[in-house]
């Protein structure tokens, strides 16, 4: 049996596992802020709507000023995308070739950017339920190291003194350090690795747009680098990869601070109230800072009657079977809202009683 390699778009998995999909479902899949979109983009449509009879600017002058702004980096540091997934296949182009390390697990599309530049992909897989790096990696031998903080799927944050590590010994041996930083819009102090970018030139930050703004259909997001790999990696992208509407709909994002704030709040009291429930009732979940988290029933081994109940239930969770160091054993969700995660955790209430 294959499922599909990404959340969302749930028939694609209810057909995998033939379940006839319920009239009702709640998307846990797809790691979004639950609030929507920020107001301003509906507010702003309109003229947003004009833009479609223009071409974009190929520099992306204006949403690049206000990132480099925001991040306190050069504007030569940054480099727009077509989304993260347009940026992962950039720099598997800019490393191929080469012998590439991946932190396990991970988002599946490092190793397939990778994989298709032609690069030796090796793994560090981390000791599961802990997930925290070790000294182990810096003994790794690899022209680059690609690693997710915050984590996906776990939704932990790794420990800055042990990036730091990583970085200080990867500069040694001439390897770049990948840092893919699509989450860390949604830890409370938005913590960013790019105030280190003047001092390890071997660091490439990867950031997305879509994630806080709940815009996927846009796609939008960026990197940081040392001026001469962002160059180096411009070359390869393709003229006009992001549009006019991804643009502008990033620079109202950029101005969305009270949305910022209200999002870092919900997210933070739903977290631990979904938390606290799973403590009651004997699920296991990962140490999360951020959106989403790993589930499972330690009374099972096999996940998959779990995950089948729950869809059957409308609630649609992300499984792990193409996460190496996972193979299946949790279940990824996401933080929805208090109706929606209320719903969650009745179904889950339900699973747990009839067990009893």
């Amino acid at each position: 049996m294959t499922l599909p390699s990404h959340g969302a778009n749930a028939h694609y998995l209810y057909e995998a596992l033939q379940i006839d999909q319920p009239e009702r479902t709640i998307d846990f899949s797809a790691n979004l802020n639950p609030l929507g979109p920020p107001p301003a983009l509906k507010e702003n449509w309109q003229d947003a709507f004009e833009l479609m009879t223009t071409y974009p600017d190929p520099h992306a002058v204006t949403l690049t000023a206000k990132l480099a702004s925001h991040h306190d980096v050069q504007a030569n540091q940054l480099l727009i995308g077509n989304g993260g997934a347009e940026l992962i296949t950039l720099v598997g182009r800019f490393l191929a070739g080469k012998r590439v390390c991946i932190v396990q697990p991970a988002f599946s599309e490092y190793e397939e950017a990778c994989r298709s530049a032609g690069c030796e992909v090796t793994y560090h897989t981390l000791a599961e339920g802990e997930w925290t790096l070790g000294s182990h990696l810096t003994e790794k031998h690899a022209d680059a190291v690609f690693l997710c903080s915050p984590n996906n799927p776990t939704g932990v944050a790794y420990d800055p003194a042990s990036v730091l590590s990583l970085l200080e010994a990867s500069e040694q041996h001439d390897c770049k350090v990948v840092i893919d930083e699509a989450f860390a819009d949604f830890l409370s102090d938005e913590s960013s690795f790019s105030s280190l970018l003047d001092t390890f030139s071997n660091l490439v930050i990867l950031r997305s747009l879509t994630k806080m703004y709940a815009i996927p259909g846009l796609r939008l997001g960026y990197m940081m680098a040392h001026p001469s790999v962002i160059e180096a990696i411009k070359k390869l992208q393709p003229h006009w990869s992001v549009n006019a509407l991804a643009l502008r709909a990033g620079e109202l994002c950029l101005e969305e601070h009270d949305y910022v704030a209200q999002t870092h709040h919900l997210i933070e009291q739903e977290r631990e109230r979904c938390f606290h429930f799973f403590n009651q009732k004997n699920f296991i979940y990962s140490k999360s800072s951020v959106n989403f988290y790993l589930l499972r029933d330690p009374e099972r081994d096999d996940q998959e009657p779990l995950m089948r109940y729950l869809m059957q239930n409308g609630m649609i969770p992300r499984h792990t079977e193409n996460f190496p160091g996972l193979d299946g054993r949790w279940l990824r969700f996401a933080v929805r809202t208090p109706d929606e995660n209320d719903r969650l955790m009745e179904v889950l209430a339900t699973w747990r009683s009839s067990f009893l």
